[in-house]
């Protein structure tokens, strides 16, 4: 099974096949790049600036510059990347590079990424005014984690004709019973409540699975999930 770290190791191994590492790259960037743009944005660049930082950085963690010393065993994924970023701007405010940043590494558009996995979670500048760069990157790194799942989720429901349950339930699968209308929500659907308290049980059943599997290829192992969904989890209410 490919894992987050699978791909990073590919990238540092595939250096001299060039078609290879861009695609990974490509990857990468297309699940993790908010995260990496919001924090280099909250310490304070520019769009365009953290915009050509996000790729630069991701170019040489592809290289293997940045995270030669991390071991894959050993921490998760969200950690490190975020230890390998505060090294990289912090070697960055030492630089004054004549070339534009980035150099040659342009492997996809900004629309491009933004088409591939538009975000629907929205923060207030109101709301995370006080908030650190390493708390919008752990915001934004529980948010890629959720909407693969349930981008994931949403696929398998089209994939089998129930695309519109999926549309009307979505976003009640985390919900507390008690706020959950069945009987809306029978209505709506034409269903009877018992098959709509069915379809809610099950689709949350999925859901929490495939939430795992996003965490899982993120840590060291299966025993660090846990842990890491519920600091997620956190994440994710305390930006509510």
């Amino acid at each position: 099974m490919t894992t987050r770290w699978s791909i990073v190791v590919s990238c540092s191994d595939s250096a001299t096949d060039e078609q290879k590492a861009h695609a990974a790259l490509a990857e990468l960037c297309k699940i993790y790049w908010r995260p990496v743009f919001a924090f280099i944005c909250r310490k304070g660049h520019s769009v365009p600036d953290a915009q050509d930082l996000t790729q630069e950085f991701f170019g040489k963690v592809i290289k293997g510059r940045l995270m030669q010393s991390a071991d894959r065993n050993k921490g998760r994924f969200r950690s490190l990347l975020l230890k390998a970023l505060q090294r990289f701007l912090y070697d960055q405010g030492d630089k004054r590079q004549a070339r534009k940043r980035g150099g040659d590494l342009r492997f996809v558009s900004w629309d491009d990424w933004m088409t591939e996995a538009p975000s629907h979670l929205s923060i207030t500048e109101q709301e995370s005014g006080n908030w650190s760069p390493e708390r919008i990157f752990d915001v934004r790194w529980a948010a890629t984690v959720v909407e693969r799942a349930l981008r994931r989720l949403g696929d398998e429901c089209e994939k089998h004709g129930r695309r519109r349950v999926f549309d009307v339930l979505s976003s009640y699968l985390s919900a507390d019973r008690e706020e959950i209308s069945y009987a809306n929500f029978a209505k709506i659907l034409g269903l009877q409540e018992t098959a709509v308290k069915n379809l809610v049980h099950r689709l949350r059943e999925r859901y929490r699975a495939l939430l795992r599997e996003e965490v899982a290829e993120t840590v060291g192992g299966p025993n660090e999930v846990d842990d890491e969904l519920r600091y997620l989890c956190a994440a994710l209410s305390a930006a509510e």
